[in-house]
């Protein structure tokens, strides 16, 4: 029989379906078959040890229904470890056969996380139809963009089709309304075929309220700890064992059987875990078996909110194993910078002068005290390799947690939209864009949800409706995040990217791109081996050398025009301009050939370098 978890055909036409249900005294499958006029069957699982039920039923083909029940109850549940969930999170649960697929990606063996453009998307709004399927027609544009890794937001079967996708409650189903688990294979398949790397977002620290049934079968939320979003899921309480269990054999289905290059974990902050060995080691320990045995490069990105770089620290050097993280300081020090804001946490950053600490040290808050925390926060991450590190200027949660979700290009204008990538695209980390970023999208992206529950739904808008008040907003202008017209507001406008406007940001876009594959300088990310300078209190810059390459970038957030002269250290004679956002192709006013022009930003190769072969 099968060791794993859920339903698993076998090729003499037979499936071996396994559940842990140790809340149960008794567990029997409802099964129904492919064939509409094909009559039910209840079958009687086996109980074995720690909980587990299992029963291995003939004639059972792909595709086939099936729900569990449990003592006398007659409410039908889906199976915890569903893989396909076509009716819903209320619905039965269907067969499905991982092996079935046929994959053309052979060959591919992953990228290094220092290649990595990741572009960040919503495959709801992504496109009008809103499936993975939509999502490949659009794919070659990104690869000739120079984007190298897509992140879909979570696709975990989560209630109704409008949703983030935290609101997920069976985690092995991938979202119905999207196109199911062969539409997200398609999709894998397509990417890898175009040398893009997939990354996934995964939820482990929670899930969602509607169609949520775990607590009947077994203890996997937590008793001891809870979340902003609920109950904290059980890693390290009375049967965590097996709840861990069931995590890791999630993520390795999404790596193994969905061909998916890297997750990235939601809120790891939120697992609370007072286990010796805490889950997230385990986890990565797997992981780490996986990539061995595959042959295929396999990364964790973790969102963490600690600054503790024990997170990505080795396993070997005692930390917890995880390969990379976001990096909400660059962030926070990026946006004060340009746009002023000082509301919530951002009231802890002083602008550009914490961005040059985070180009620097990679974190801004690395021990000292946080105003908005009322506490010490953080340690260094000095030494930390650039490839560790996610950089970005937007994304799902700063945008969309925002009060009417607006982007930066709704409030900023072109010089500040192209300053602004220019600092995340030639920073010495992972850059990250957000669905659009890329042309300058306007339309929002808000909170959107489609449950069926009117209380819970209620329960929702009054949440965030606290939420904003908290951090200062006028609740009046918040969005109905139930509204049907809140998703649709939300769907990327494709033709902005043929504007001349979009194809203006787009263009800088892309030679940022291009500059960061050809100068080894940038494309080398260690944030040791740069120069940060601050040169008086809104310009700054970065030198930076490799294998014969050297680079300067330079910011300018000032009103005011920079002189070269202050701003490269060798000399007129021994830099050239290779990029600079005022250049009037990408829709700036002109190059000053004496300085940086204000809000601007440009890029300097020194060419002596080219005949010296200086390496450092």
């Amino acid at each position: 029989m099968s060791d794993r978890l859920g339903a698993v055909p076998s090729d003499d036409g037979s499936c071996t379906f396994t559940v842990w249900a140790p809340h149960a005294q008794r567990v029997r499958i409802v099964l129904r078959g492919v064939a509409a006029d094909e009559a039910a069957r209840t079958i009687d699982m086996e109980a074995g040890p720690r909980g587990y039920y299992r029963a291995r039923v003939d004639d059972v083909a792909a595709g086939a229904r099936y729900a569990y029940l449990l003592d006398g109850d007659p409410l039908e549940l889906p199976d915890p470890a569903s893989a396909a969930q076509p009716d819903g999170v209320h619905g039965a649960s269907e067969v499905v056969d991982h092996s079935a697929f046929e994959w053309t990606d052979a060959q591919w063996r992953g990228r290094p996380l220092a290649e990595y453009v990741i572009y960040e998307l919503h495959v709801g709004t992504f496109t009008e139809a809103g499936t993975f399927d939509a999502v490949i027609d659009r794919l070659d544009e990104l690869a000739a963009d120079g984007i190298t890794a897509i992140e879909l937001l979570p696709v975990a079967e989560f209630p109704g089709g409008r949703n983030w996708g935290y609101d997920g409650v069976d985690l092995f189903a991938a979202q119905s309304t999207y196109g199911g688990p062969e539409g997200l294979r398609r999709l894998v398949d397509a990417a890898h075929a175009r040398g893009l790397a997939i990354v996934l977002d995964v939820v482990y620290n929670h899930v969602g309220p509607e169609g949520n049934y775990l607590d009947r079968f077994g203890p996997y939320m937590s008793v001891l700890h809870g979340t902003p979003w609920g109950a904290a899921m059980n890693v390290d309480g009375a049967g965590s064992d097996e709840v861990r269990r069931c995590f890791i054999e999630n993520a390795l289905m999404w790596l193994r059987d969905f061909h998916v290059d890297a997750l990235r974990l939601d809120a790891v902050h939120a697992i609370v875990d007072m286990s010796a060995t805490p889950f997230l080691a385990e986890l990565a320990d797997a992981v780490e078996l996986l990539a061995q045995q595959t042959e295929r490069g396999r990364w964790l990105i973790a969102e963490s909110d600690l600054n503790d770089v024990r997170t990505i620290t080795p396993r070997v050097d005692g930390g917890t194993g995880l390969h990379a993280q976001w990096a909400d300081d660059f962030h926070h020090a990026l946006h004060v910078a340009v746009t002023g804001e000082r509301e919530g946490y951002y009231a802890d950053f002083s602008g550009v002068d914490d961005l040059a600490r985070s180009l620097r040290d990679g974190f801004v808050y690395t021990g000292q005290y946080s105003q908005h925390r009322a506490r010490r926060h953080g340690v260094s991450a000095a030494g930390v390799g650039g490839d560790r590190l996610v950089v970005y200027a937007q994304n799902h949660d700063q945008v969309g947690n925002r009060l009417v979700g607006d982007r930066l290009a709704t409030t900023l204008g072109p010089d500040d939209l192209r300053l602004v990538a220019a600092v995340v695209l030639l920073a010495p980390f992972v850059p990250m864009l957000f669905m659009g970023e890329e042309y300058g999208e306007r339309r929002p992206f808000p909170y959107f949800i489609s449950h069926g529950d009117p209380a819970l739904i209620e329960a929702v808008r009054a949440g965030r409706a606290r939420e904003f008040a908290h951090a200062g907003g006028d609740v009046d202008q918040a969005i109905d995040p139930q509204d049907p017209a809140t998703f649709r507001s939300a769907v990327l406008d494709w033709d902005a990217r043929g504007t001349e406007r979009g194809e203006q940001l787009l263009a800088f876009h892309r030679a940022l791109l291009h500059l960061r594959r050809a100068a080894p300088s940038i494309a080398h990310l260690d944030p040791a081996a740069g120069i940060v300078r601050q040169v008086g209190s809104r310009c700054l810059t970065l030198e930076r050398a490799w294998e014969g390459d050297h680079t300067l970038v330079a910011w300018n957030f000032d009103e005011h025009a920079a002189a070269l002269t202050d701003l490269l250290p060798d000399g007129l004679s021994e830099w050239e301009r290779v990029v600079d956002s005022q250049d009037v192709r990408f829709g700036g006013s002109g190059i000053d050939e004496s300085g940086i022009g204000a809000r601007a930003a440009a890029v300097f190769r020194k060419t002596s370098d080219h005949v010296t072969g200086a390496r450092r």
